[in-house]
């Protein structure tokens, strides 16, 4: 049962997300970064108040995600990166990213907090940060 709403459409540029922002950290990768994009469409809190689709939530605007700005974005979903994105949609949630709003690549390591919220842990390349459960309860 899907944990947020979504038509092919919306399950298609998921999966393009995912590809373009962690294509390189492999299928466990880009499970987390999907893990980020629907606890932003959950969440409703913070710097995500009213992102209530996932297309509000890929093309948010300032705080969304670079790769909506490189061609590699928008090339066709392919079915594997289309099969993850159903897996989060319906509710599939990986850890560090399991109660995550945010994540990014540093050059070297992780800092202790990122806009202001803490460091849940590192998969790969990317860090993986969450809210308190107080100021976002709908994550957890």
């Amino acid at each position: 049962m899907a944990v947020v709403k979504s038509n092919s459409e919306e399950v298609k540029l998921l999966a393009r997300l995912l590809r373009a922002e962690a294509e390189g950290e492999g299928n466990l990768g880009m499970l987390m970064v999907g893990n980020v994009g629907v606890n932003r469409v959950l969440g409703n809190c913070l710097d995500f108040r009213n992102i209530r689709s996932i297309q509000q939530m890929v093309f948010q605007s300032p705080g969304g995600f670079e790769a909506t700005q490189k061609g590699y974005f928008y090339q066709a979903a392919r079915d594997n990166e289309i099969g993850l994105a159903k897996r989060v949609i319906n509710g599939e949630r990986r850890w560090p990213a399991t109660n995550a709003l945010w994540y990014f690549r540093p050059a070297n390591s992780c800092p202790a907090t990122w806009w202001d919220q803490g460091l849940v842990d590192k998969y790969k390349s990317h860090c993986f940060y969450a809210p308190k459960s107080s100021d976002c309860p709908a994550v957890y």
